[in-house]
């Protein structure tokens, strides 16, 4: 005689709990315009293009 060994499934608990696995909440953050992306970048660039800052000459030469 064979005997079942699983565990009874409950269908509509799992079934919930696999939709909501497959589609989650939005997380709560920070979500940022691409023109405020794009302005970063530009800045960022800018910075990065920039000329190094002067140093102060020695007195010694």
């Amino acid at each position: 005689m064979i005997t079942d060994r699983t565990a009874p499934v409950e269908t509509a608990g799992l079934a919930s709990e696999v939709e909501g696995l497959l589609s989650p909440a939005e997380p709560d953050g920070v979500y940022r315009d691409s023109r405020e992306c794009g302005g970063a970048v530009l800045l960022l660039g800018a910075l990065l293009l920039s000329p190094p800052t002067p140093r102060p000459k020695s007195g010694d030469r």
